[in-house]
């Protein structure tokens, strides 16, 4: 459902000259498969080797070489489809997409068209709170083209074959994006399944997984407009401003008298623009038909039922189950599983809590809000934290026996941080154990309100000023006062509900 505002006005639409306009946007997103080896030859997948390193004779389209499918591959793509609930299909055929470009040594590109091996599933996304659902067409495999490399001499151009014949998921969603940030929101959920697979590591900057995102626009409840396709854009930022640009682009021409043009465009990061590089093709300008080479991909529903009991547990389910046992918000549980390593650190905390029941929240809040604030403060990922998941839980379970107060957890934290070692221990050593002798504090209490009649009988007229006794109480423990304790004590003494 699209996002309506306190007045009721859809959020998603843009303003222009002649009114309100839709944004309709579709992603045909290419993964990367994580295999050792390359779709139909053995060489190697590695990233960054010599160029033309890493290719074979069939890579490199030399006469009489033919295609052998690599099994981990096909496992791999069923994996993703499972993960994204869609229909697998147990019969599938590969086809010779042709075309010609340097860089495809073939004349054509070995690909799926009517018959993919992965059929109609769906994504659930969070955008500002609105869950919603985004609809997969389809996943087919297909194989890598080379890259063609056009600086290195004024006067020519290199072909470098070592990513020919990788294999690649395409991942194509339906035309159910309406805003930018929905379809950041989609790639990054669909990176999230992907990595928690381990189907496709997702890394952007190799270009490892790429979107082609189709745009268009129309009047609210008119059909579909014309889409102009905008090529490889390898981040989830430079995805919300080529949908921004595209669309406001696609308005002004339209509302100027103009028509939309079907083509390809590319985005510049550098003006934040796109360009137009070509007109866009039609099925049929490729000749799509059956590779002959290969046969029909067919396989057993046991072969697809024994792939599915090895999937793990998948971000929605994951977050709900934080949720439930925890007692998490819907943005935090979310938070923590939109990476998988944040995820495992998380449950590597709660492995280490003595009442995980009881302490599960503190220590969401903790890894939410004290770790990962302080990684993004120092530009460092989970991988990298010097604090480890059995000290953080370290410090929580202190917290929950009531050892130390959340101001002296803070101090502790910083320790850890910096000096490493066992919380307990530290605690222990430094004299940081809360106070919770009642004595100690009921004598804490007494001179604070000694030291100040004025501000009693301010308290008993307006009793949240409480809060100031309970600040010079802290202050005069050292912050090592049990908080609840010293509250406790105040209202009895200040007689104040």
């Amino acid at each position: 459902m699209a996002k309506k505002s306190k007045n009721g006005k859809n959020e998603n639409l843009v303003s222009g000259a002649t009114g309100d306009w839709e944004i309709v946007i579709g992603l045909e997103v290419h993964a990367q498969v994580n295999s050792h080896a390359k779709l139909f030859s053995g060489s190697s997948t590695e990233f960054g080797g010599a160029p033309n390193a890493h290719v074979s004779l069939v890579d490199a389209a030399m006469p009489g070489m033919l295609p052998v499918i690599n099994k981990e591959c096909v496992a791999q793509a069923i994996r993703t489809g499972l993960g994204l609930k869609a229909e697998i299909n147990l019969r599938s055929v590969f086809d010779r997409k042709n075309y010609f470009y340097p860089d495809l040594p073939q004349g054509y590109q070995i690909s799926q068209y009517k018959h993919p091996i992965v059929g109609e599933g769906e994504i659930e996304i969070d955008v500002d709170g609105d869950t919603k659902r985004v609809g997969i067409e389809r996943l087919h495999l297909e194989q890598d083209a080379g890259k063609s490399i056009h600086d290195q001499h004024p006067d020519y151009s290199y072909v470098d074959l070592n990513r020919s014949g990788v294999a690649l998921m395409e991942i194509v969603s339906r035309p159910d994006m309406r805003s930018a940030k929905e379809a950041q929101a989609y790639v990054t959920k669909l990176r999230t399944i992907l990595r928690y697979l381990e189907t496709c590591d997702g890394d952007m900057d190799k270009g490892n997984l790429r979107a082609d995102v189709n745009v268009s626009v129309r009047k609210p409840g008119d059909e579909f407009g014309t889409r102009c396709e905008i090529k490889n854009v390898n981040s989830i930022r430079f995805i919300g401003q080529a949908v921004d640009y595209e669309a406001r682009r696609q308005i002004d021409i339209i509302e100027d008298g103009g028509t939309i043009d079907q083509e390809t465009r590319l985005f510049d990061p550098k003006s934040g623009k796109t360009r137009s590089m070509r007109s866009k093709e039609e099925a049929h300008d490729y000749r799509y038909f059956p590779d002959p080479d290969l046969l029909p991909l067919e396989f057993e529903q046991a072969y697809v039922d024994e792939l599915a009991k090895g999937l793990p547990e998948l971000p929605d389910e994951k977050k709900h189950r934080f949720m439930e046992a925890y007692g998490l918000s819907a943005y935090d549980a979310g938070v923590l599983v939109a990476e998988k390593a944040a995820a495992d650190y998380f449950e590597d905390v709660i492995k280490g809590l003595k009442d995980a029941g009881r302490d599960g929240k503190t220590a969401a809040n903790w890894v939410i809000n004290e770790l990962f604030g302080r990684l993004n403060k120092e530009g460092q990922d989970i991988s990298a934290s010097p604090v480890s998941a059995a000290q953080i839980a370290g410090i929580v379970n202190l917290i929950g026996a009531g050892d130390i107060s959340g101001k002296i957890a803070k101090d502790l934290f910083e320790i850890v941080w910096t000096e490493g070692g066992d919380p307990a221990e530290i605690v222990e050593k430094r004299g940081m154990k809360q106070v919770t002798d009642t004595g100690a504090i009921e004598k804490a209490v007494d001179e604070v309100i000694a030291a100040n009649p004025d501000k009693v009988e301010a308290v008993k007229a307006k009793p949240t000023m409480i809060g100031w006794f309970v600040g010079q109480v802290m202050k005069a423990s050292g912050g090592k006062a049990n908080p609840q304790a010293v509250n406790e004590i105040l209202k009895q003494k200040l007689g104040v509900e």
